[in-house]
């Protein structure tokens, strides 16, 4: 990385990326501490308005501290640092999100929003700042990806709170790193090496198969079938009280009725697939995936694909999108709109299909 220093606006810069992405910025001291914003890229500023946006910048901070009437009277109440706003943020919310969901959530605050933004009060934190923190990530964009939205619900509870301005969230409109996909749809002779590998691994671990076949058959996610409790069944379905997206039925076709009629230790109640170091906790799927899926020579597949491929096989069968959405369990269907560009390839295959027996008939007539 580059940093290129203008010589007549003391601490105003252009930073070269190893990416090649040019970063206009003005550094400054403000109440003792050395601060860093960013004021876009090239293709957003050109140097005359960057130059420009830098002296806006250090007028302001250098007007920082002294007595202004406006100030006190727009500012509702005293805003706190992130560091102890963080701590009422989480006594407050956190309890609204799953245990999974608090675990990822409180990693993102400690590891990647309070090591930057602990010692600046909520209302200091702009637009500008926030897209400085995003190119940080240059390298962890999926880390950022996760940890805006927290950044952003913080922010939006602090206005609720006084702390900050109504409609002042600077994380709104902060565009997420775009990346790959990573969804693999399991062809028909892919299916038949999964199948080859799991009969060969089902001797040696014949509840893990159980439990992936499971996943195969309904679309269930990972975690719905590794924590699968007894009481929950009652055929031909499956009563979750909860899951990613609250309370779920999983439908058992045929072929997973037949799985979980194959279990030798049903019970009453208790965990469908227990760990066999600890029956109190579920098994992890994960530890076995990867000799089964390498087994099958599959070794870039992963155990979400197969809920993928529920839903890729159900539209090449022709099933809406509305009725995916209910078997997979989605929320709202813009979740299972992700799928709609695999519906327009089969209506293109079925298009190409009419048109070459039209052709035919053309060809046989003349």
């Amino acid at each position: 990385m580059i940093e290129y220093w203008d010589r007549d606006l003391p601490g105003f810069g252009l930073r070269v990326h190893p990416s090649g992405r040019r970063t206009w910025f003005v550094m400054f001291r403000q109440r003792g501490k050395q601060r860093r914003v960013s004021l876009g890229t090239t293709r957003q500023n050109t140097a005359t308005e960057a130059r420009r946006l830098a002296r806006g910048k250090l007028a302001e901070v250098a007007l920082d501290g002294l007595p202004s009437r406006k100030t006190t009277k727009s500012r509702a109440k005293e805003a706190p640092i992130m560091r102890e706003y963080a701590e009422r943020f989480w006594t407050d919310y956190a309890h609204h999100w799953k245990p999974s969901t608090r675990q990822r959530n409180r990693t993102g605050i400690d590891r990647d929003i309070l090591p930057t933004f602990g010692d600046r009060r909520v209302d200091e934190i702009t637009r500008a700042d926030i897209s400085f923190w995003r190119d940080g990530f240059a390298e962890r964009t999926g880390a950022f990806n996760r940890t805006i939205p927290i950044l952003s619900v913080m922010m939006g509870y602090a206005e609720k709170l006084g702390y900050r301005h109504p409609g002042s969230n600077p994380c709104r409109g902060t565009p997420r790193y775009k990346r790959k996909r990573m969804e693999h749809f399991l062809s028909a002779r892919e299916y038949g090496q999964l199948a080859t590998a799991l009969n060969l691994f089902e001797a040696e671990h014949p509840a893990v198969v159980a439990a992936i076949r499971l996943l195969i058959y309904t679309g269930a996610r990972c975690g719905e079938i590794e924590n699968l409790r007894w009481e929950w069944v009652q055929e031909p379905r499956v009563m979750l009280p909860d899951s990613k997206t609250g309370a779920k039925i999983i439908y058992l076709n045929r072929q997973a009725a037949e799985v979980i009629a194959s279990i030798p230790d049903r019970r009453a109640t208790g965990l469908a697939f227990p760990s066999v170091r600890d029956p109190e906790r579920p098994m992890k799927l994960g530890m076995h995936w990867p000799e089964i899926r390498n087994r099958a020579a599959l070794p870039d597949v992963r155990l979400h694909d197969l809920r993928h491929s529920f839903a890729s096989t159900a539209i090449r069968d022709n099933i809406s999108l509305m009725v995916i959405g209910k078997l997979l369990g989605h929320a709202l269907a813009e979740t299972t709109s992700r799928y709609a560009h695999l519906s327009d390839e089969v209506i293109a295959d079925a298009a190409e299909r009419v048109s070459g027996s039209i052709a035919s008939l053309i060809g046989v007539g003349q």
